[in-house]
């Protein structure tokens, strides 16, 4: 079934990420919310965090109110194009580089067991050789 919106791709809705230019995607539909940025009850840097990628979850989530989302409408540029590739959500960095962190905490703890050991055994030897001496 033809649509009478215009179509575009998550590619090209994820290009405009900018506070002169934001799209965001909510619900398969494409929203222009440059001119409401600066009007966002939770601040221009929440809606640039959803831009780029399917943003439905994250505006669910913060519970937005009915008048929300009829004003939403007035900001609706097109729809998703469901049959183009959809590009991969990019991943957060920290999360990664904490994970290989801990990773390679314990890889070292795995490898140099032996340094600790060898500490307490010393300590343990040493305690024994000043009671003798007492």
């Amino acid at each position: 079934m033809p649509t009478l919106t215009k179509l575009y791709t998550m590619e090209e809705a994820s290009q405009h990420n900018t506070k002169d230019d934001c799209w965001v995607v909510i619900d398969g539909k494409v929203y222009d919310v440059t001119p409401y940025l600066d009007e966002h009850p939770g601040g221009d840097d929440v809606v640039l965090a959803a831009t780029g990628k399917d943003a439905t979850d994250d505006f669910e989530d913060a519970g937005h109110s009915k008048s929300a989302k009829e004003l939403m409408l007035n900001f609706c540029i097109g729809e998703l194009d469901t049959s183009a590739p959809i590009i991969p959500e990019l991943e957060i960095a920290s999360k990664k580089e904490t994970a290989n962190y801990s990773r390679n905490l314990m890889d070292l703890t795995k490898q140099y067991w032996a340094v600790p050991v060898a500490i307490v055994g010393i300590s343990v030897v040493a305690g024994f050789i000043y009671l003798r001496k007492k």
